[in-house]
Order: structure tokens, then C-alpha cells, then sequence
């Protein structure tokens, strides 16, 4: 990843959410230049999942490590800002009780469970929103990458992890809606969250969250720490023989690019206004890879790129032929793996470097 592509891409990033952010507060509404509210928060959900494209593509683009369960991370942050959000509804749900959420007095829980305690506190769940998918990935990441489980073996194990999870939040014991998630959702930090000024911040925020991601992830990955990540992506044994420890750098970007996803999704759900375990889906994990690929994997700024268009596209596919949207998906993922292999990023790259000669030859005398 060039200096450039990075600097193009962070004024493409924020440059495109300040703009829009403008056309929505400051353009009246009967002007070409307005921005409706919709498209505020269409945007914001592409930022997110872009910062899910970012951590997928540290661990897979520079580590060798092909994750199809990094949606858990992303679901997981978004479950524990949904459950600051639902204890910021207070008296103002359909029952009218200050302790417990709505789902909770309908199933007649009389007691708010131990685990939802502190997420009134907003310092608790930001902490918590780190703390959860970070934990979860030391755990799940020490248990593999000390029992040396690579390749295709640890992607299975990733997608069990999702799928476990999945069927684990759709049971209501579980004290986290259910089915249903968790919605209905009121204020964020005292800010009602339909206002449009509120969607903008919001807006704004995952730019300047998924700006600090690529910025620290292009340091990781250019520093003597990512240059060792990359040996052990291309020859782990050989990088082991020359003895370094390659779980204990497996172990440090998986459970980096874990809390950059968890980050993702604690932005994602204000904006979506829900989250329920469907997030926790194995397809989705599948999805981000495919984005990862599309845009260029081991390009951070690729990853970006992919994640947006792949969306945007899916926007527009699924408004007009729903049904073949993931037929479309399977053709785009098998066309990249066989005519781009670096992906977009990739194919712009070559078509640079080969510019530079043709230019050269111009200008000789």
C-alpha cells in the first residue's frame, strides 16, 4: 500500500462524509445539492462494513490468516452498544419500566441479568465494545495458533465459532432479545438518534474511526513487526527455524483486527437502528472476505474500496432483482479469483507501472 493510494483514500473518506453531512444540514430540501436523511445513514453502514474489510484484510491479506467468523467480532461490538442503547430507553418502552427492556417484562424476567449490568454507564460500554471481541479473539486465537491449526482447518474452525454464536443468541435465555435483537432504540449519549444532525455525526464518526483504522494498520503492517507478519504468512516454518514465534504474531493482529471489527459494529448499530443475531451469520463473514477480494486483498486501502462497491452494487442489485443477489455475489467472487487475482487495487497497480515506461519513452529524446 503507497503512501498515495492511503492519503487518496483518507480524503476520499473523509472528504465524502463531511460533504455529505453538508448537503443534508445545511442544503434545503428542494435543492439539487440536498442529501436525503436515508442516504446519510446508507453511507455510514458502508463505512462500517468497510472497517470490517480492514480487519479481515490484516489477518488475511498479511498473515496468511483467511477468517470466515470475523462477523462475531463485528456483531458482538454491536451487541454491546444495542445493550447501551436499550438501557437508555429507561420509561419511554411500550411497558413503561425503567429497569428492564421491553422483550425482558414480556418474558417475564424479574431481574435484569448480571451481564447488563454497567451498560447504562456509556464509558462501561465503550470499554466493553473493545473489551468483548478482543477477549474473545485472545481466547479463540491462543487455543489455535498454540495448537499450530492453520489453513483451510482454521477457517473452518472461525465459521464454527460464528455459527455457534448465532445459534446461541436466537435462544431468549439468553437474555439478549432473541430472535427479535435488540431495537426500538432512543438516544445515544442523550442525542435522540432520528435527528438528522445526529445521523451526520454519526456519518462523520465512522470516517474518522475508519481513518484511525487504516492508519493503524498501515503501521503494524510497515513496521519490523508487520515485515516478521508477512514471513510468516509466505514461509511459517522457515520464519519459525529463524526463531521467532509465529502464534505470538498471529495472536496480536488476530485479536487487533477483532476490536477494529467490534468497533465497526458498536458504529454500525446506532445508524441501522437494530441488531439481532442474524448479523452473526456465517454469510456475512463469507461476504466481508469477498469484499477483501474484490477491492484487493493485502492492500488495506483495497479493502475500503471493495466494501463499498460490493454494497453500493448489492443496494442497487437487491432493489431490482432481490432473488439473484447472491448468484450475483458467487459470479463476482469466481470472475475476481480468475481474471483479478489482485482485485481492482491490484489491476490499477499494474496498469500504473506500466504507464511509467511508456511515459519514460515519450519523453526521451
Amino acid at each position: 500500500m503507497s503512501r498515495v493510494s492511503l492519503n487518496l483514500c483518507l480524503l476520499g473518506v473523509m472528504g465524502g462524509a463531511v460533504l455529505l453531512a453538508i448537503g443534508n444540514l445545511m442544503m434545503p430540501e428542494g435543492s439539487a445539492y440536498h442529501v436525503p436523511t436515508y442516504a446519510v445513514s446508507l453511507a455510514g453502514k458502508y463505512l462500517c462494513y468497510a472497517m470490517l474489510a480492514v480487519a479481515v484484510d490484516l489477518v488475511w491479506g498479511f498473515a496468511g490468516i483467511l477468517s470466515l467468523g470475523h462477523a462475531a467480532f463485528f456483531a458482538l461490538g454491536g451487541y454491546a452498544m444495542g445493550m447501551y442503547l436499550m438501557r437508555q430507553i429507561g420509561t419511554r418502552g411500550v411497558y413503561g419500566n425503567a429497569i428492564l427492556p421491553d422483550f425482558m417484562v414480556f418474558l417475564n424476567y424479574k431481574e435484569l441479568p448480571w451481564y447488563w449490568h454497567g451498560f447504562d454507564n456509556p464509558a462501561f460500554a465503550i470499554l466493553m465494545v473493545v473489551v468483548i471481541p478482543g477477549v474473545l479473539a485472545l481466547i479463540f486465537g491462543w487455543l489455535a495458533f498454540r495448537s499450530r491449526v492453520s489453513g483451510v482447518y482454521l477457517s473452518i474452525i472461525t465459521q464454527a465459532l460464528t455459527y455457534a454464536l448465532l445459534l446461541a443468541f436466537f435462544r431468549n435465555d439468553m437474555g439478549l432479545g432473541g430472535n427479535n435483537g435488540l431495537t426500538d432504540f432512543k438516544d445515544m449519549f442523550g442525542i435522540p438518534l432520528q435527528a438528522d444532525s445526529t445521523r451526520c455525526g454519526l456519518l462523520v464518526a465512522s470516517a474518522i474511526f475508519l481513518a484511525l483504522a487504516l492508519l493503524v494498520a498501515r503501521y503494524v503492517v510497515t513496521s519490523r513487526f508487520g515485515k516478521v507478519l508477512i514471513a510468516v504468512r509466505d514461509t511459517e516454518s522457515r520464519t519459525r527455524f529463524l526463531g521467532y514465534r509465529p502464534e505470538a504474531y498471529k495472536l496480536f493482529v488476530f485479536v487487533l483486527s477483532a476490536v477494529m471489527a467490534g468497533i465497526g459494529g458498536a458504529l454500525y448499530v446506532p445508524q441501522i437502528g437494530i441488531i439481532n443475531p442474524g448479523e452473526f451469520s456465517p454469510a456475512n463473514s463469507i461476504e466481508s472476505v469477498i469484499w477483501v477480494a474484490v477491492g484487493g486483498r493485502g492492500t488495506l486501502v483495497g479493502a475500503v474500496l471493495g466494501a463499498v462497491l460490493v454494497n453500493f452494487g448489492k443496494t442497487i442489485f437487491t432493489g431490482v432483482l432481490p432473488e439473484l443477489w447472491l448468484f450475483a455475489l458467487g459470479a463476482l467472487f469466481i470472475l475476481v479469483t480468475l481474471l483479478l487475482p489482485g482485485g481492482i487495487l491490484g489491476l490499477l497497480n499494474r496498469q500504473a507501472r506500466r504507464a511509467k515506461p511508456a511515459k519514460a519513452a515519450e519523453a526521451a529524446p
